[in-house]
């Protein structure tokens, strides 16, 4: 067969303000799974800077037997257009749709987009595997385990499928297949991995562990560091992110890789996340020993009546004590901060913008809460008659999609905006960003992230 996987055309408010974008290695694993008995090609729309009719032309010219499209949430309207746009090229094309959102909204994705054949819910390889190799028999694909078929006049999901107990057996994802060299920021080329799946914790507005279950599930040391050395030594990358939920959630594991990779010379600096309530000192100072510059942490909120309503399971002072450990060990801390949720107050809100400040981390990210399908936010706000719109082009964490108990979503959005401001605009971390970063943050992310601001009034 000839399989043509896409990340659809789209608007992202992150390329508007750092300039680049991450690769889908879902559809990356998806091709590694199929690429030795089939054909397979990968459009990443949004990195090539690609528009309907670009990927149409190439819809019509490669010609596939089934296209296998990955959507957020947000990017779900564009996603349906090269659904309809390639059933016009060929009505016998089979489409397959993956990834959180279709995860948990089937019948509502086949209800707006007929044109829609198949959902992969949940973690997707071997289903995808076993559709394509059912479709390529001509045999009948009504009994495979996490798999939704559109029938026209009703959905059939099929039963759930058990997660994959050894990650290790899923192939490494075909960077080849991917335009590798367009993801890069400010003439750096970076990479992406991912180590591990799934994620004990209930976040309310995660969806995380809902799509890749609860139970974790990590990738040998042996294992991570084979495709670390692909990247740095196919592809030249220097710059690696890790995109597990928390990477550091086996510590042993954690710090094991981070010396292998200082064994191994692997000569790369890199990025990952942490928990503040178990990030500690002996990790730090392995992650810093093995070339790691920055961690992410989950920090959420400043108000611990906020941070109990999400169940996040922390308090503001584990916070501090994480980021005060991560600059000890002269790591970076970036901090990603949450508003709006239903029952925040004013003064919740200010207490997480002033904690920004406090809590020491370099770097901040705010987002407004999001109800996610799938999500327990989603659930609550659904209960409650909550959601404004399913317009899903709003559900970018930047534009308010709930109804408030305290606040409009006019003042919400001037609370991001504050936010950033407050946090980035103060003369003592302009003049570090100037003497540590020669001013990226005051003259590129600053003015890129107003203009969106801007965008996101108007809209």
């Amino acid at each position: 067969m000839r399989i043509l996987l896409i990340s659809p055309p789209t608007i992202s408010a992150i390329k508007a303000i750092v300039g680049t974008t991450g690769p889908p290695l879902g559809l990356a694993y998806l091709a590694s799974m199929v690429r030795d008995e089939h054909d397979v090609k990968i459009v990443d729309s949004l990195a090539e800077d690609l528009n309907y009719d670009d990927v149409k032309r190439i819809i019509k010219s490669y010609n596939p037997d089934l296209i296998g499209i990955t959507s957020t949430t947000s990017m779900m309207p564009d996603a349906y257009i090269i659904s309809k746009t390639a059933k016009k090229l060929n009505e016998n094309v089979k489409i397959v749709m993956g990834g959180p959102h279709v995860t948990f909204t089937p019948e509502r994705t086949f209800k707006e987009c007929p044109c829609i054949d198949y959902i992969v819910r949940g973690e997707g390889e071997l289903t995808f595997k076993e559709l394509v190799d059912t479709l390529d028999k001509n045999r009948d694909p009504s009994n495979i385990l996490g798999l939704s078929i559109n029938m026209g006049d009703k959905v059939k999901n099929n039963l759930a499928r058990p997660l994959i107990k050894d990650v290790d057996s899923i192939p490494i994802p075909s960077y080849d297949l991917l335009p590798m060299d367009r993801y890069q920021a400010d003439g750096v080329k970076f990479g992406t991995i991912m180590t591990s799946r799934g994620c004990p914790f209930n976040c309310a507005f995660c969806s995380s562990s809902l799509q890749f279950g609860k139970r974790w599930r990590g990738h040998s040391d042996s294992r991570v560091i084979e495709e670390l050395k692909i990247l740095r030594e196919e592809y030249g990358r220097k710059e690696i992110e890790f995109l597990d939920d928390t990477f550091t959630l086996n510590r042993p594991r954690a710090i094991r890789i981070s010396k292998m990779i200082r064994k191994e010379g692997l000569d790369i600096s890199w990025t990952a996340s942490s928990r503040v309530d178990i990030f500690t000192n002996e990790v730090a100072d392995a992650l810093k020993y093995g070339g790691c510059h920055t961690v992410y942490f989950g920090i959420e909120s400043g108000s611990q009546k906020t941070l109990d309503f999400i169940g996040k399971r922390i308090t503001p002072e584990q916070s501090l004590a994480a980021v005060k450990k991560a600059r000890a060990h002269k790591l970076h801390a970036l901090g990603a901060f949450i508003i709006g949720f239903p029952e925040e107050t004013k003064e919740d809100i200010k207490k997480t913008i002033k904690f920004s400040k406090k809590v020491g981390v370099d770097y901040a990210q705010f987002t407004v809460a999001t109800p996610y399908p799938g999500t327990r936010l989603w659930n609550y706000a659904m209960a409650r008659n909550l959601i404004l719109t399913f317009n899903w082009r709003k559900y970018t964490t930047l534009d308010p999609v709930m109804k408030l108990m305290h606040f409009t979503t006019q003042e919400i959005t001037k609370f991001l905006q504050w936010a950033y401001v407050s946090f980035y605009v103060r003369p003592i971390y302009l003049l570090k960003d100037l003497i540590m970063q020669g001013g990226f943050i005051f003259r590129r992310a600053i003015p890129n992230a107003i203009r969106v601001a801007r965008q996101t009034m108007k809209v």
